[in-house]
């Protein structure tokens, strides 16, 4: 055996999806099965996401005027501890709201979320530090 193999450093990766957990009747599911066993779809998890593709698709454009009527940013959006520090030092809050993933930097504390946004509203996934989320719990729409 090699004695000089030396372990790769295993960065932490952020998540680029969210896991659900869902109920299905047993007769679905034995269809989901079916189709998964007859070739159609790889996994049940294959199924369950191109199920959802299609139904976000079929309602495109209700989906996009509601995005556009609630101003709502598509996508990404980060928030670092010094973006909340500058926005504390010009004495301004914000009013986040997503439709996609709102991260929040683990450096930042309860103290200066709650000083900096003022609201929180996500369709989709927050990830912030659990002091954080408790902090702003009463600011989520």
């Amino acid at each position: 055996m090699n004695q000089n193999i030396t372990p790769l450093a295993v960065k932490p990766k952020l998540a680029d999806s969210e896991k659900i957990t869902i109920n299905l009747g047993f007769v679905d599911l034995g269809h989901v099965d079916l189709m998964v066993a007859e070739g159609f779809y790889s996994n049940r998890t294959d199924f369950i996401r191109t199920a959802i593709r299609n139904q976000l698709g079929a309602h495109s454009e209700a989906v996009r005027q509601v995005v556009a009527r609630k101003m709502l940013v598509l996508g990404l959006q980060h928030f670092s501890a010094d973006d909340l520090r500058a926005l504390q030092a010009a004495r301004q809050t914000l009013q986040i709201r997503v439709l996609g993933l709102v991260t929040i930097a683990p450096d930042v504390t309860p103290e200066l979320a709650l000083a900096t946004i003022d609201s929180l509203e996500v369709l989709g996934a927050l990830q912030a530090s659990p002091a954080v989320k408790a902090a702003l719990a009463n600011r989520r729409r």
